[in-house]
This record gives structure tokens, sequence and C-alpha cells, in this order.
């Protein structure tokens, strides 16, 4: 009994005298809130600092033409650092209406928001009292979260400026929507026409030309249509349905009246052809040229 009653003041002593490890908070540092009005110079416009402790006393003044800045460094503990999240917060405590805007934070902690009317949501833009402005800064970790007010806003408008207002999307019946499509594209002119008509029969006259210049023999055309009459006559005839098929996609049809019809010819072309080519191959194999 008398052991545990001289412990027991030594353990007291003890306990008072070890240090108490207390735990680092986030707050800020050198800041500065100033609104400044378009058009102002450098050192135009309002500018005051404050802490973290104390917020402003009088209410800042926010027209639609002023352009409102908040420089601060954040810190965790004594030291300047970045936090994972650091925002202003604008509060209407009255109706409940909140907004929040994200700092530009570097990395030695040094933030920077600019602000303006157009940025803010419609319903701050009627609201008669100030509203509080609150700086939030809080990261990972075991440190306490920062979350105070640090000075009061008051929205000013032009009077003789209607406030906008915001569409609201309803589902409904909407419009009926009337299509306007372009007008068919018309035909060159028939001079035009003309003149590539007659180019194109000089290249087939001079194409004949050069087929009996390097030796083309006519006299094998009996020969190879005794021998297959039917793969040459129906390549033959496949080759003009495709001139006519061009001639009725320049004159009347469209693309999707073209393609179907083409590639049918197409597909005879390709088998007599190749049934004509064998029939040419047959007559080289037998020494005739």
């Amino acid at each position: 009994m008398h052991l545990w009653q001289a412990t027991l003041p030594i353990c007291l002593l003890v306990s008072v005298a070890l240090p108490v490890a207390a735990t680092s908070a986030w707050g800020f540092a050198d800041a500065t809130v100033a609104v400044q009005p378009k058009g102002a110079g450098i050192n135009g416009g309002f500018k005051e600092q404050f802490d973290s402790k104390k917020p402003l006393s009088k209410p800042i003044a926010f027209t639609d033409v002023d352009s409102l800045r908040v420089i601060l460094t954040a810190k965790e503990g004594s030291s300047s650092k970045r936090p994972h999240q650091a925002f202003l917060l604008l509060k209407d405590e009255k109706n409940g209406l909140d907004v929040s805007y994200p700092f530009t934070v570097k990395e030695n902690g040094k933030a920077r928001l600019e602000l303006t009317q157009k940025e803010l949501p419609i319903q701050f833009l009627s609201l008669t009292d100030p509203i509080d402005a609150r700086v939030v800064i809080g990261s990972f970790g075991e440190s306490k979260a920062y979350d105070s007010s640090v000075f009061k806003l008051k929205i000013q408008r032009d009077a003789n400026v209607p406030l906008p207002t915001a569409v609201t999307s309803r589902y409904g019946k909407l419009p009926e929507i009337h299509h306007i499509f372009k007008d068919s594209p018309s035909n060159p002119p028939i001079v035009i026409t003309l003149a590539f008509t007659a180019a194109v029969a000089a290249t087939l006259s001079v194409l004949g030309f050069m087929w009996l210049f390097l030796g083309a023999n006519l006299g094998h055309l009996p020969t190879a249509i005794k021998n297959a009459p039917l793969p040459h006559a129906i390549f033959l005839g496949s080759l003009f349905s495709f001139e006519g098929l061009f001639f009725l996609y320049y004159t009347s049809w469209n693309l999707f009246q073209l393609l179907p019809a083409a590639a049918v010819v197409g597909v005879v072309a390709f088998v007599s052809g190749s049934r004509a080519l064998g029939e040419v191959q047959g007559r080289r194999l037998a020494g005739l040229r």
C-alpha cells in the first residue's frame, strides 16, 4: 500500500512532463483577396489581406464588371505544400445554396483563383444578402482539414440589366421538322458533252490504228467466232452494255440504279471474257498468230 502511494505521484509527474504529440492541421498563410473592375489598372480596385483564424469584418462588393482574385499559400502544419483538395466554397446560409471553385495550386502550396459573375450560378445573382466565402483545404493522411469562413461576398448587379434565365429541357411534343433537300445536280451544257464524246471517238480511232500498226490479225476473226461464238459475242455485248449503262446514268439514272445493273453485267463480262480468252490461248498454243 505504501509502495502504491509513493508510485502514483511519480507517474503523474512523468505523464505531465512527457510532450504531447499534437496532430498537424492544414491551413494557409499570405492570403489576399482582390476585386478589380474591368479596365482598372494594376493598383485599381479593392485588395486586402486575411488570415486563417479571423475572417474579414466587412462584406466585399462584387459587381458584374469585377474580377475576384484570391491568392494564398497552403500549409500543413508549418510547411508549405500542395494539398489534395483546395477550393473556395460560396454558400448562402439562408437558402442552403452552395457552389465550389477549385484553386490552381503549385507544388510549393501557392494557390490562385480568379472568378467573375458570369461563372456564378443564376440562383446566386438574385441574392440580396451577402454570401459566405469559405476556404476548404484537405488531403490524405491524419492532418486535420481546414474549413472556415474567410470573408463575406456581396453580389451587386445593374438594375437595368435583366437576370439571365436558365432554359430547362422538357419532355413533350417538338415542332415538326421540314427537311429541305438540295436540287439534283444538272447535266453540263450539250457543247461540253459533244466535245468529250468527240474526244473519246478520236481515241477509239487511234486505238484501231495502233492495233493495225502492231500487227493485229483480223483474219482470225472468223476462226474465233467459229470456235467460241457465244463467249466472244456475249463478251463484246457486255462491253457495249457497260457503255449503255453509263449513258443511262449520265442522262436519267442515279447511282442506286446503276450499281445493281453494273454488277450483273460485270459478272457476265468476267465469265464470257474468261471463255473467250481461253479460245485465244488455244490458238496461240497451236502456233497461230
